[in-house]
């Protein structure tokens, strides 16, 4: 009998972020759906993690916006399309869904892409560039924040909205064990005073400076910054060099990446999300509400429909570094029941990567 059909995911690289960690949950439903689960990216840390799964991974140098690259990644998406029997290309990222869509339409073969971020406008051409995520012969938008920028900028597409789910295998409060969380408290090194934790890749937008400048109005509070230093050492110097002139250096933990996320939450009194810019979705977020945590997120974006004010989380307005530290000054004064009801109510209406799962491969059903 012939083979199933395949099914490839195209994305920069797999190395660490929301998108990536999407990929792996995809590639998994792909697998379970029966199709055979490709990916091709440039590699990375997560690349055993998809081959343990057993999904086929296909190194391609797919970082690159080069316009020669990308015709040249074309070609060669075409080739394993063709050897390969996929039936659907689908993107992630700008540069390798030119690639993708380039041979996708040569080799007669569906075209999906996620949108997973506003893309700014910056330069002549930009829009153009950005265009290739709406060109999928569906498009899923991973909040309705993104379905109405995508209609407001393109105008109307075979749009699909798909909110990002959460692993309940890896964000579970009951399968983390005391052990996981001492040990990256020590590993932080700080002893019994409240932590507020900000898990976020090291770029400004994120708003690491927005926490830090809030933290001289919470004395006895240590913020820990979870995110990859790596290639993004001149950002982390200049927010060194803020908690210095602020005089909170002392309160200022730089944690790199931290693998175990889960642990990571728990460690935590609060769990903080300060972009200053629209978050597309804000994965970290429901992480911390699966995790029964107490979360504050800018208002703006992507979380704004998964945090319901006084319910399951607060909304903050972005960039007020005063209105933040209030914040966390409430949450940290409540009491242990009340920080626990809000915790519970918000890990019952959190979105689940089985919903996300099952809403994707219903989207490649449609097009099969």
């Amino acid at each position: 009998m012939p083979p199933p059909p395949a099914i490839l995911q195209v994305l920069p690289e797999l190395d660490s972020g929301g998108v990536e960690r999407g990929t792996l949950e995809i590639a998994e439903a792909i697998r379970d759906a029966g199709f055979r689960s490709i990916v091709a990216s440039a590699g990375g840390r997560l690349v055993p993690e998809l081959e343990a799964l057993n999904c086929r991974h296909i190194a391609l140098p797919l970082r690159s916006k080069s316009p020669w690259r990308i015709w040249r990644n074309a070609r060669r998406l075409r080739r394993i399309i063709e050897d390969e029997g996929v039936r659907i290309v689908h993107a992630r990222s700008r540069a390798p869904a030119w690639s993708a869509w380039f041979a996708a339409r040569r080799a007669g073969v569906r075209f999906v892409t996620t949108y997973h971020g506003t893309y700014g406008e910056g330069w002549p051409g930009k829009r153009l560039y950005n265009s290739v995520m709406a060109r999928g012969d569906r498009v899923i938008a991973i909040s309705q924040h993104i379905a109405a920028h995508i209609r407001r900028i393109y105008g109307e597409r075979a749009i699909r909205v798909i909110l990002r789910g959460v692993d309940p295998r890896r964000f579970d409060p009951a399968l983390v064990s005391l052990e996981r969380v001492t040990a990256l408290r020590s590993g932080w090194a700080i002893g019994q005073q409240p932590v507020v934790l900000l898990p976020a890749r090291m770029t400004r937008w994120k708003g690491h400076a927005v926490l830090l400048k809030a933290l001289p109005r919470l004395p006895g509070v240590t913020a820990v910054l979870a995110g990859d230093l790596k290639g993004r050492e001149a950002y982390a110097a200049e927010l060194q060099a803020l908690a210095v002139h602020l005089g909170v250096a002392d309160r200022v933990v730089f944690a790199g990446h931290v693998v175990d996320v889960p642990a990571a939450m728990l460690a935590a009194d609060v769990v903080i999300h300060t972009s200053i810019e629209p978050e597309a979705f804000g994965r970290t977020v429901i992480e911390a509400q699966a995790m029964a945590r107490p979360v504050i997120a800018a208002n703006l974006g992507g979380p704004r429909e998964t945090v319901q004010e006084g319910i399951t989380g607060w909304l903050v307005p972005p960039d007020h570094p005063d209105e933040l530290a209030a914040a966390i000054s409430e949450v940290l004064a409540l009491s242990p029941e009340r920080r626990r009801e809000i915790g519970e109510a918000a890990r019952r209406q959190v979105p689940t990567m089985q919903a996300m799962q099952a809403a994707t491969v219903a989207v490649y059903r449609e097009l099969l």
